[in-house]
């Protein structure tokens, strides 16, 4: 089974998928820019940069990106992307991170923490790297989804469950934590952060209509669940 450690093994079908899909070209990454709003000038942290399509529009808004990935193939896919000069590090959230106190304007976390059993020490990190009144714009998949997945399982209890995904032909398995809304919320509380915005979006409005479930008549689709918090 692949884990969160293997996405060496990956990288390129997960790059290549993620790069024009629904689900992240045309509903995660356009909500995350449109809750990070005005940017230029901003310093910026993308925790887990992937390869680095995040970065490159948090960029092309006039921010000053730094990256981070715990997988190097994921990191080398973002310098090729990025160019030879960005700021990116191979680091791990779960551990101390290789930034200075109140280095960044904003965070971005972009599906991440859903990977992660233990949101206390990365939380707490995160906030440390933020100058004081800084943002975490982050996203997870939304919790209400694993409950209709999976409506024999208790979804009050923190859970690890995989699922296998085809991606540029090639099988992998994602293995994720679910955590209830209020255990979502008890940890933002806990590390220090307040709730400013909580959002549930539809697709982007120039989502292509091939790319749309067939049976969608309402505009939006549960999937992700989107957060702004604000360092105290």
């Amino acid at each position: 089974m692949v884990t969160t450690s293997d996405y060496d093994s990956f990288a390129n079908a997960y790059s290549a998928e993620n790069e024009s899909n629904l689900f992240n070209a045309y509903y995660e990454r356009p909500e995350i820019l449109r809750l990070a709003g005005a940017i230029r000038g901003r310093r910026i942290l993308d925790a887990g940069c992937g390869s680095g399509p995040l970065s490159a529009a948090l960029r092309a808004e006039g921010a000053v990106v730094t990256g981070f990935d715990v997988s190097a193939a994921m990191v080398d896919l973002a310098r090729q992307r990025l160019g030879e000069d960005a700021d990116l590090h191979v680091a791990d959230l779960g551990a101390p991170l290789p930034f200075a106190d109140a280095e960044f304007d904003d965070v971005v976390a972009s599906l991440v923490l859903h990977y992660l059993e233990d949101w206390s020490g990365p939380l707490a990190e995160l906030r440390r790297v933020l100058k004081p009144g800084g943002r975490l714009i982050l996203s997870v998949i939304h919790p209400a989804v694993y409950a209709i997945a999976y409506p024999k399982a208790d979804y009050f209890a923190l859970t690890k469950y995989s699922e296998d995904y085809v991606m540029d032909g090639q099988t992998v398995w994602l293995t994720y934590w679910h955590r209830p809304l209020h255990a979502i919320a008890d940890s933002f509380a806990a590390a220090g952060f307040r709730i400013a915005a909580i959002s549930e979006p539809p697709p982007s409005p120039d989502t292509p209509v091939e790319l749309l479930p067939p049976d969608m008549d309402s505009g939006s689709f549960m999937c992700f669940l989107f957060f702004v918090l604000e360092s105290a």
